[in-house]
C-alpha cells in the first residue's frame, strides 16, 4: 500500500466520521432547518465518493461485472454531494422579507442553486450515457485518468464532470470567501477560511486535470508521466477533503463544548434532582431514572432537559418551605460555616445544600405542611447563571451526611414552651 492509498483511507474515515457525527442533527432537527440536512447530505455524499476511491473498494468495483463501476458511482455520489452543498450555501443566508432588499451575493447564490438542480440531473444523465457508450472499458483500470489519458471518450466524459465540479467549487470559494471576511467569531472565521482554501484547491484540481486530458488527446503522454500527474492531483484532492472536513467541523466545536458542559451539569445535578423528584413524584414530566438512562435520552435536547431539571429543583425547594420552620435557614448557615464554609463562594451553596437536605429529612419524616418558611432568594441574571448556582449546590449536597442534616433540623426546631404558641405568619416574601 502506497502512502497515497493510506491517505485515501484516512480521509475517507475522516469524512465518514464527520457524516456520522452530524447525522442526528440532520435527522432529528427542526423541519425548517434545511442547513443541517443539506450539509449532512454533502458529508454523506463525499464520504461515499471517497470510499469508492480507496484501493480495495476501487479495484473490487472496477473488476466487477460493470467495468470501472467505481468511477461511475464516485461521480454519482459526488454530484449529489455538490448539489447538497450548493443548497447549504443558499440555506445559510436565511429568509428575507417579501419586497425587501436582497444582497447581490445572496441573489447570485439562489440563482446558482436553481440552475444547479437541473444541471445535476443533466450531468448524471450525460455521464451515464457517455460512460456506457464512448468510454473505452475493455480493460479494468486502476487509475482512471492515467489509464485513459489520450482517449477522447474518457476525456469527454471526465470534462463533463469536471465542468460541473469546477463551477461548483468556484461558487463555493466565492461565497465562503465573502463569509470569511464578514465572520465575527474567530472559530467561524477559521473554519470558513479552511473551507475556502479547500474550494480553491478544487478549482485548481479540475482545471489542471481537464487541461491534462485534452492535451493528452493531442500529444499522448508516457505512462509514467500520466501516472505521476494522476498521483500528484490525487494527493491535492486528499488535502482538499481534509481541509474541508476539518474546516466544516470547527464552527460546530463550540456546540460540542456546550453539549459537554450540559452533560457535566446533568451528571452533577442528577443526584439532587432525583432525590427531590422522588420526594415529589408528581413534579417531573417523566419519573426520574438512573444517570445512565437520563444521559441517553435522545428525545429531548440536553439544554431543554437541564432547564426542566432547574425548574423542577426550584419548584421542589419551594414546596419544601412548607415543611420546615423559619429557623432552619440560620441553622443551615451556621452548619455551613462550621463545616469550613467561610469562603463566600462556597458558603452560599453549602448552606443551601444543608437547608435542602434537612428539609427533605423533615418532609420524609412526616412533618405536616404549614406556612412557607423564609429562604434567601438567589438573583441569577439568566438561565445559565441559575444552572451554575444549582450545580454548586448539588456538588455541596453530595458532601452533606444524612446524620448531619438531621442534626441541623433538630437545631432549628423551636424551643418547647408552656405558653400557647402564636400562629406562624407568612414570610415577608409571601406577603409581598
Amino acid at each position: 500500500m502506497t502512502p497515497l492509498d493510506l491517505a485515501g483511507y484516512l480521509v475517507a474515515v475522516l469524512m465518514t466520521a464527520v457524516a456520522l457525527w452530524r447525522m442526528p442533527a440532520a435527522l432529528w432537527g427542526d423541519e425548517e432547518d434545511k442547513r443541517r440536512r443539506a450539509l449532512w447530505g454533502c458529508y454523506a455524499g463525499f464520504a461515499a465518493a471517497l470510499w469508492t476511491k480507496t484501493r480495495a473498494v476501487r479495484l473490487a468495483l472496477n473488476d466487477s461485472a460493470v467495468t470501472d463501476l467505481a468511477v461511475l458511482i464516485k461521480h454519482y455520489t459526488a454530484t449529489i454531494a455538490i448539489l447538497a452543498i450548493l443548497s447549504y450555501i443558499v440555506a445559510i443566508y436565511g429568509r428575507y422579507p417579501a419586497g425587501g432588499t436582497v444582497p447581490r451575493h445572496v441573489r447570485f447564490a439562489r440563482a446558482i442553486q436553481q440552475v444547479a438542480t437541473k444541471a445535476s440531473i443533466a450531468t448524471l444523465i450525460l455521464l451515464t450515457v457517455l460512460f456506457f457508450t464512448v468510454v473505452d472499458r475493455s480493460v479494468p483500470s486502476d487509475r482512471f485518468v492515467a489509464d485513459h489519458a489520450g482517449q477522447w471518450g474518457a476525456t469527454l466524459y471526465m470534462s463533463v464532470f469536471y465542468l460541473y465540479l469546477g463551477a461548483a467549487s468556484a461558487v463555493c470559494a466565492y461565497q465562503w470567501a465573502l463569509a470569511t471576511a464578514n465572520a465575527g467569531l474567530r472559530h467561524l472565521r477559521a473554519g470558513l477560511g479552511m473551507m475556502t482554501f479547500a474550494m480553491f484547491i478544487g478549482v485548481g484540481y479540475t482545471v489542471s486535470r481537464t487541461l491534462f486530458l485534452w492535451v493528452s488527446v493531442v500529444d499522448n503522454p508516457s505512462d509514467s508521466f500520466a501516472l505521476r500527474f494522476d498521483e500528484i492531483t490525487e494527493a491535492a484532492q486528499v488535502v482538499l477533503f481534509a481541509f474541508f472536513a476539518v474546516g466544516a467541523s470547527i464552527p460546530a466545536l463550540s456546540k460540542v463544548q456546550r453539549r459537554a458542559k450540559l452533560w457535566r451539569a446533568q451528571v452533577k445535578l442528577h443526584g439532587l434532582w432525583r432525590e427531590l423528584m422522588t420526594a415529589f413524584p408528581e413534579q417531573p414530566f417523566d419519573p426520574p431514572a438512573s444517570l445512565a438512562r437520563e444521559l441517553t435520552r435522545f428525545d429531548t435536547p440536553a439544554d431543554l432537559r437541564i432547564d426542566r431539571w432547574a425548574a423542577d429543583i426550584a419548584d421542589a425547594v419551594e414546596k419544601l418551605r412548607h415543611y420546615v420552620p423559619d429557623t432552619l435557614l440560620p441553622a443551615a448557615k451556621a452548619a455551613a460555616a462550621a463545616n469550613g464554609g467561610t469562603d463566600p463562594d462556597r458558603a452560599g451553596p453549602l448552606a443551601e445544600a444543608y437547608w435542602i437536605k434537612a428539609a427533605l429529612t423533615a418532609k420524609n419524616s412526616g412533618a405536616p405542611a404549614s406556612v412557607a418558611a423564609a429562604v434567601e432568594t438567589q438573583h441569577a441574571t439568566d438561565q445559565d447563571g441559575e444552572v451554575a448556582w444549582l450545580v454548586e449546590v448539588a456538588t455541596a449536597y453530595r458532601t452533606v451526611p444524612q446524620d448531619r442534616a438531621a442534626q441541623v433540623l433538630a437545631d432549628a426546631a423551636p424551643a418547647p414552651s408552656t405558653a400557647t404558641a402564636a400562629p406562624r405568619t407568612a414570610s415577608t416574601e409571601e406577603t409581598a
